[in-house]
């Protein structure tokens, strides 16, 4: 079928609840949140040629209905669309969802709504890579800096970067391209694993867990601390003895602590040579960040956050007031790769990191094009810089993360790496799926329809 105007029009918009039972194992456990199941909204949009694009955005179980119902709200908004037209023009039509003039209200650019808002944008990404055959990555490096600007929406930002600035950085960032893309393709790009330090693991299956990621090349970890100061220490003194001292390691508490409390928290961690603390306190609270970060400075502890900053506003001011050295990106927490793209633009003019987080369903099966196209077409480096890599559910994508050498390999395949298979959705949309309908009649999980 040929791709005239009317053959790439959307023509329908599906979501659905996906959700895996993590919580049975203590996958993904930590101090916030101590039973997550590994979801996501899981947004199809379908062309009339019959090509379809996929979008994930990671949620932790119970509330994945209401991103679901936000995406609906906003569905009317894209079906009907020529996608020609949203590619030509994408910064306009990505304020025309999160600004869209009443349901804006009940965000704007945060919460529910941004969230399904970066599983439709993200499901369009993966449509334009199809369209174009190529991975989402490589279709970022491959864009003029003009039009890669362009989709971004600029509106308050312009007092740390304007998109003049933006593509004075990306013009620059094309010396050595080809070289990077070649070193890239050849080799991947770094990774650290959190897979051996979720909180509620016993100590038998960190110490395992620990072994097989050092025989798989890693040399970075990162164990989740926060909900009690002796047990923190024991775990440390564990995972030290387990991996040594000349491996990188860094902590996580996931929001718990107090401004002051994770001061005097992590200048008791501090022997243990730490690189970061990440998530010490509210995310919102960039003062306190800030505070946090001058007060670990002699301790050689950095502070890394990002992972629930809500928009690109809250990302500049972290950044304009020095709390974080290390900025922690999430391919669906804010409204997707648009939006991101701003966050690396505005990290890279000033000098700070980006290690994007990645710990969720389909989080590293994205992220991976984010950080890639960085190091190809902007900062133009790996020093310092490492992808998370959390080992849960890739089986279930049809073209899953790929891990060697604890790095990630380049993606080849067209898209945003975001299908699931047919069988996973079969088995684990939820409540109907076949895993959740087995697992209600078992008992193991209370069926939502006796709750009502």
């Amino acid at each position: 079928m040929s791709l005239t105007i009317e053959n790439i029009k959307i023509v329908s918009f599906d979501v659905k609840d996906i959700r895996w039972p993590t919580s049975l194992e203590a996958h993904g456990s930590d101090a916030m949140h101590t039973d997550p199941d590994y979801s996501c909204a899981y947004v199809t949009l379908k062309l009339k040629t019959g090509l379809e694009g996929h979008g994930v955005t990671f949620t932790c179980g119970r509330g994945t209905e209401i991103v679901v119902e936000a995406c609906k709200s906003l569905g009317d908004l894209v079906v009907g669309q020529v996608v020609s037209d949203i590619f030509k023009d994408f910064g306009t039509f990505w304020r025309s969802l999160t600004s869209e003039s009443q349901i804006r209200w009940v965000g704007p650019e945060k919460g529910v709504t941004h969230l399904a808002t970066a599983a439709i944008i993200n499901a369009l990404w993966d449509l334009w890579g199809k369209l174009l055959k190529k991975p989402v990555w490589q279709l970022l490096a491959d864009m003029e800096p003009e039009q890669l600007v362009s989709v971004i929406d600029f509106r308050y930002l312009s007092n740390v970067i304007t998109k003049e600035e933006a593509v004075e950085l990306l013009r620059k960032g094309r010396a050595g391209k080809e070289d990077r893309m070649n070193q890239l393709l050849a080799l991947g790009y770094p990774a650290y694993t959190t897979q051996a330090g979720w909180l509620g693991y016993s100590d038998e299956t960190i110490v395992d867990l620990a072994h097989k990621y050092m025989d798989q090349g890693f040399t970075a970890f990162k164990v989740k601390v926060g909900k009690n100061l002796f047990q923190d220490i024991k775990r440390l003194e564990l995972i030290r003895n387990t991996i040594g001292w000349d491996r990188i390691l860094m902590v996580d508490a996931n929001q718990v602590w107090e401004v002051q409390e994770a001061i005097d928290w992590m200048k008791q961690l501090a022997h243990f040579k730490l690189l970061w603390i990440e998530e010490p306190t509210s995310p919102d609270d960039i003062l306190g960040h800030a505070e946090i970060a001058k007060a670990l400075k002699p301790t050689g502890i950095a502070v890394a956050t990002g992972e629930m900053c809500c928009n690109r506003v809250l990302f500049k001011q972290f950044l304009q007031a020095n709390a974080l050295e290390y900025c922690q990106i999430d391919s669906a927490r804010i409204g997707g790769v648009n939006e991101i793209l701003s966050v690396y633009l505005m990290c890279k003019k000033l000098g700070v990191k980006v290690c994007p987080h990645a710990g969720g369903v389909g989080l590293c099966e994205m992220v991976q094009h984010l950080q890639m196209w960085d190091y190809v077409a902007l900062s133009g480096t790996m020093d310092g810089r490492f992808i998370e890599y959390v080992d849960q559910q890739h089986e279930q994508f049809v073209n899953p993360t790929i891990v060697e050498n604890a790095c990630y390999l380049a993606p080849r395949t067209p898209g945003y790496n975001t299908t699931l298979k047919d069988d996973a959705v079969a088995q684990y949309e939820y409540p109907h799926g076949s895993v959740w309908q087995e697992m209600f009649a078992k008992g193991i999980f209370r069926s939502p329809r006796k709750n009502k």
